[in-house]
């Protein structure tokens, strides 16, 4: 009996498509589960340098919980490359203005920093209401 390490190839695993809904679920917990996905390290193929992922599909995100007093006290903060360019914005206004920027940018900093990363973030689909353009696909629920 061989006792090798399986080592999935790219495009050797189905890609499935999954549906999570956003509403009511906190932003970290929604965020961790979303990148566990991503990275595939649900299923038994999974391979670190392989995008064995899934596609996920998250609807509903301006209805996602902000626990605690962090919509009005953690700020989001980018630089625009100019002297004195720092824009800060609090996370509640994140969420009235662009909610699915909001939620990207949890999932990212949850995933490895390489480039593969940056190519699991394109199975990460995110819309601010409860429609999709994705009523094609079988979505299962998450």
């Amino acid at each position: 009996m061989r006792r090798q390490t399986y080592f999935a190839k790219a495009g050797e695993v189905p890609k499935r498509w999954l549906h999570a809904d956003a509403s009511g679920q906190p932003l970290g917990r929604l965020a961790v589960e979303l990148a566990t996905v991503l990275m595939g390290k649900h299923r038994p193929e999974y391979t670190p340098h392989v995008d064995s992922a899934d596609i996920v599909v998250v609807t509903n995100a301006t209805k996602v919980a902000l626990t605690g007093k962090k919509a009005e006290h953690r700020l989001k903060m980018r630089y625009t490359e100019y002297p004195g360019g720092l824009k800060t914005e609090t996370y509640g206004d994140v969420r009235e203005r662009r909610p699915e920027k909001l939620i990207e940018d949890a999932v990212r900093r949850m995933l490895p920093k390489n480039r593969l990363s940056r190519h699991l973030m394109r199975n990460l689909k995110v819309y601010p209401g409860a429609d999709h353009p994705h009523t094609n696909e079988k979505l299962l629920p998450l």
